[in-house]
Parts: C-alpha cells; structure tokens; sequence
C-alpha cells in the first residue's frame, strides 16, 4: 500500500514527557490536565479532566467545526485534539481510559462525559498521522493538576495562525484569574484563518494575505478554547458567559468564525462557590480577558 505514512503504517508511539518550556501553573482544585503528542506527525491531544462532574455549555462557530458531545450539559473530560475528524478519535481514548479508572462500571451514574474537538492540522505537515484511541488514553495516564505547558504542545503541536503564504506556528495558551473566591482559567488552541493581534492591535503572529485564489485555502482552521470556573452558575448564566468570551476573542484573533473556520468553546462551572459580588456579565469580562491572554501566549517567542 503506497501513500502518506499514517498510523496503520507506521504505529506511532505516544510522547507524555516533553521538553521543557513555558508553563502556565495554577491553582484550581479538581482540574487535572494530560498531554500527549506523536512526534511523528508532529500533532497531539490536549485533555482536561474533573474529578467531579462539572456543569457545561458549548457555543459553536464558524463553518467548519468538528465536535462530538455537543448534547452534554455536563462534562467530565474535554479533549482537544489535531488531525481533523479523524482526531475525534483521541475523546474515545479518553472516555475508555476513564472507563478503565472507575472499574469498568456500567452503572448510570458512573458513565464518563466526554466531549472532544479538534483542529485540522494535517496543512504543515506531509503525513497523515492523527490523534487516535491511544494517544487519548496516554493524555489521561499523563494529567496532573496545576500545569499547562504553553506553545507549540498537544493539540496545538501543529497549529498555525493565519493561512496560506502568511501561516506561522502558533499553538496553545492559557491564562488564569482570580476575584474573591471565584477562580477563572482560560485556554485556548490557536489553528485560525487570521492573524493574532495584541492589545494595541498590531499582528503579532501570521502574516494578512490578499484574497486566496479561488476563496478556498490550502488548509482549513479552528480555534478551540475553554473556560473553567468555580463561581456557581445556572445554565442560561453558563450559555450568556460562553457567547461572550467567544465573541470577544474577535479582538485577538482577527477575521475569526470564518467559513473556513469551525470554532468551538467551552464554559464550564464546577459549582462550588457563591459570589454575589461577582455578577455574570463581570465574570464574562474576566474570561475574556484572560482569554486574550491566553490567545497571546499561544505562540512561541
């Protein structure tokens, strides 16, 4: 059989323990996160776990998502992974590793909430490895709390921003924030159609193109992001905080939900503490400001 080397073939090997980097270190009770990458792609998956079943939105944007779980509004894992469709596979590993960990029961109560996105990353590289069943599972032998490595790591192994001649590496980022009891983290994976702008609105990573021949890019993009918070709410609270991060990350990445982009964004609530003095619309704020944080520390200096 001739073609691209891909995982049939060549039976890639999961990486868990990477070089050193930039991490983001942070304290959040109950969130655990695994990495693991083929470097023979290279792509990866980037998995977020909760020990405790935590209350859920998604909001989905763009032309060209690709999601499963979409239904749950509740979760006890995320995966975000490259490879396109085909990396959906990667939140199956998860959910059977999970399953695995709690004895194999199939009791109603004991079912693992999984949820995955992905990104197409298949456009920097000339194979076709993907973030299969395995690799999922090793992300959730790898995770460990209070660490994000930031960067070119996991599902943003192979990630870029912007498209055709101006694409450059981009990759992960994540950002926390605290006010009063409530606690707020942000992550992001970075595979855009534009370009990555900084508060004072220069480009910071991807170069603007004119029209792309056609209107069809080589390549097609996503930005995956997720947002964790303790603070309880309700889910139509949950569904309005969502829209308004995703909606803001428009100032950090720039054009965003394109048609040739599939965004996809979390908001999560782990319902554990009350904040009156924090209303939805301020912890909207919040998150989005940590989620252009996180949008800026995607990218390798």
């Amino acid at each position: 059989m001739s073609g691209p080397a891909t995982n049939d073939l060549i039976h890639p090997v999961p990486r868990t323990e990477l070089p050193k980097g930039r991490m983001l270190e942070f304290d959040f009770p109950g969130l655990e996160i695994g990495i693991a990458e083929y470097e023979e792609g290279p792509t990866g998956c980037t998995m977020f776990h909760l020990r405790k079943v935590a209350s859920l939105s998604i909001d989905v944007r763009g032309g060209s998502p690709g999601v499963n779980g979409q239904h749950l509004d509740a979760i006890n894992a995320i995966c975000f992974a490259g490879g396109s469709l085909y990396g959906l596979e990667a939140s199956t590993g998860v959910a059977a590793e999970l399953f695995k960990i709690r004895g194999y029961s199939t009791k109603w109560m004991d079912i693992a909430l999984v949820s995955g996105a992905i990104i197409f990353d298949f456009g920097t590289r000339a194979n076709a490895i993907y973030p299969d069943k395995e690799l999922g599972r090793a992300a959730v032998r790898a995770m460990r709390p209070g660490r994000f490595p930031l960067g070119a790591r996991g599902a943003g192994r192979s990630a870029t921003a912007s498209h055709w001649t101006g694409a450059e590496l981009a990759g992960q980022g994540g950002a926390y924030r605290e006010r009063g009891l409530t606690k707020i983290l942000a992550f992001v994976v970075v595979n855009a159609y534009g370009c990555i702008v900084d508060r004072g609105g220069r480009v910071v990573r991807g170069k603007p193109t004119g029209p792309v021949p056609g209107r069809v890019p080589r390549s097609a993009n996503t930005t995956l992001s997720v947002v964790f918070t303790n603070q309880k709410l309700d889910r139509l609270q949950l569904q309005s905080i969502g829209r308004q991060v995703h909606a803001s990350m428009a100032r950090g990445i720039q054009p965003f939900h394109t048609r040739w982009d599939g965004d996809v964004n979390y908001m999560v609530s782990t319902q554990e503490v009350a904040n009156d003095d924090l209303d939805e619309v301020t912890l909207g704020e919040l998150a989005s400001d940590a989620m252009w944080d996180a949008i800026l520390t995607s990218y390798d200096p």
